[in-house]
C-alpha cells in the first residue's frame, strides 16, 4: 500500500495535468491509483453499537 504522502503527490500530479488541459491523463493517473488500494478485512464480525448510558433510539 501506498503511504499517504505518495497518494497526496499523485492527486497533485494529476491536478496538475487536469490544468493543464489533460484531462485523460489525469484520469487515468487517479484511476491507476484505485486499482492499487485493496481492502483489508480486519473482522467479519458485526460492531456493537457504542452509546452513551441511557441512550436508546
Amino acid at each position: 500500500m501506498k503511504k499517504f504522502m505518495e497518494k497526496m503527490e499523485d492527486v497533485f500530479a494529476a491536478a496538475a495535468f487536469a490544468e493543464a488541459g489533460e484531462h485523460n491523463t489525469a484520469r487515468e493517473m487517479l484511476r491507476d491509483q484505485k486499482k492499487d488500494q485493496k481492502r483489508d478485512i480486519i473482522d467479519s464480525r458485526p460492531r456493537k453499537e457504542m452509546r452513551a448510558p441511557g441512550v436508546k433510539r
